[in-house]
């Protein structure tokens, strides 16, 4: 009975020291709202977080995996090590009211909540007669790039040796930051029933591929017939990924959805350089290489006919996530205690993609949503209504999982880390991803 007393007593006053700061948090995510960045861009965003951390004696890593924080919070006593994520990146979408108007970067998917919600855990454990009751570390990982856009970008990033992956938590893990970490989470605006913390869950995993078909310029009104058209050669490809669809099993979840990001040069020249993004998603690995190999075919197909060559780029992507049930169940009941039971709901399974899945290979992993959106996710219309709920309620509910796990010696959060057989070690996870990557030109 002391021990739960003790813990109540620990989550009132970490609550309290949230509630005199409410304003304050919420008008640093909505401050990145009104500045989004897109990955591996977050510079401005990266450095209100760092400044933030600074400003309220925290110890602080700045460019990490290029634009990434992380801020420890070590307690001096033993005990597990919990990382609390948030995401700095936006996306981008041109139309959407909060977009900036130069590079049509917008938070479209409240990642800015996000930020504001882990700036909420670590607002109320500044507070010493919290952490007194405490033992271990709290890891503020502040990442960037979670979303996965801006392909060629990233590859030359990529080719300058800046960044090994796509996303930035899987840049987090490759540069040792989770060798140490016992359990992570973060917690995700989404749009289901409003006013309700979500739970559960999983995700689908996916790869990203960049297509460049060459072909061969001529005049296209004088002599398209000296030409090699590779816009005909990509409309071809996408056809045959098309003609792939009802060969996806349906309980794979299988998603393909390319873009041409080029399509020529100049109207009066026939196309000599088109380019396709595209994912392949599925929720689980075998289906995903599954489905590379047919969209690879489908893609030579459209070079095959025309006689171009095709350059396709395969890059690793992010896995299927699997969140910890036992986790799930500390965090349910703190969420239910700030909103009440009937409002904390379990999710299903969401066809999207997220590095979250990455690390719920390696550690046990949450991910519960905070439902205070209107509009279509990654649409121009998706906004954030409540404040309240997505920033000060889900970092409260992350915040009192956290005194659950690292109370009472840590015994929760020992029992949860040690009880986790993760599907893969951090060297396992590194050779897998890079066993994704592929290069690889196709001539007739």
């Amino acid at each position: 009975m002391a021990v739960m007393v003790e813990r109540t007593k620990l989550k009132s006053t970490f609550s309290s020291a949230i509630n005199q700061r409410a304003d304050e948090l919420e008008r640093i995510a909505r401050d990145i709202l009104n500045h989004p960045e897109s990955g591996y861009r977050e510079i401005r965003t990266g450095k209100l977080v760092a400044d933030w951390f600074r400003e309220n004696s925290f110890e602080v890593q700045t460019g990490v995996a290029k634009t990434g924080v992380v801020s420890t919070l070590d307690t001096g006593k033993l005990g597990p090590h919990i990382a609390v994520m948030g995401e700095l990146d936006s996306l981008i979408v041109p139309g959407h009211y909060h977009a900036d108007s130069e590079t049509n970067a917008a938070h479209a998917c409240g990642h800015h909540a996000q930020i504001g919600s882990m700036l909420t855990v670590a607002a109320g454990l500044t507070k010493a007669a919290v952490t007194e009751g405490l033992v271990g570390k709290v890891s503020f990982m502040a990442t960037p790039a979670e979303e996965y856009i801006e392909l060629e970008y990233r590859e030359s990033l990529l080719e300058n040796d800046e960044i090994e992956f796509f996303g930035g938590k899987q840049e987090l893990i490759k540069l040792g930051f989770f060798d140490d970490i016992d359990i992570a989470m973060l917690t995700h605006t989404g749009g289901e029933t409003a006013g309700t913390l979500g739970v559960g869950g999983s995700n689908n995993g996916m790869i990203g591929k960049t297509v460049q078909y060459i072909g061969k310029a001529a005049h296209a009104g004088g002599s398209p017939h000296l030409g090699v058209n590779a816009l005909n050669a990509a409309h071809l490809g996408l056809a045959a990924v098309h003609a792939q669809r009802e060969t996806f099993k349906d309980t794979d979840t299988v998603r393909v959805h390319p873009i041409i990001t080029k399509g020529g040069a100049a109207v009066n020249s026939v196309p000599a350089d088109v380019r396709i993004e595209t994912y392949v998603r599925a929720s689980n690995v075998p289906a995903i290489l599954n489905t590379s190999e047919k969209i690879d075919r489908a893609f030579r197909a459209g070079a095959l006919a025309t006689g171009a060559e095709v350059r396709i780029t395969t890059n690793p992507g992010y896995l299927p996530s699997k969140y910890n049930e036992p986790l799930t169940e500390i965090y349910r009941h703190n969420a239910g205690s700030l909103i009440g039971d009937d409002n904390v709901i379990e999710l299903q399974h969401s066809t999207g993609c997220t590095d979250m899945g990455d690390v719920s290979q390696i550690v046990p992993t949450i991910q519960p949503t905070a439902n205070a959106t209107s509009g279509n996710g990654h649409g121009v219309d998706y906004v954030v209504e409540n404040y309240d709920l997505a920033v000060i309620k889900a970092g409260k509910a992350m915040g009192m999982t956290v005194i659950d796990l690292l109370a009472d010696g840590g015994k929760k959060g020992q029992r949860i880390a040690g009880a986790f057989s993760a599907p893969m070690t951090i060297n396992e996870y590194l050779s897998r991803m890079r066993a994704f990557r592929s290069d690889v030109t196709y001539s007739e």
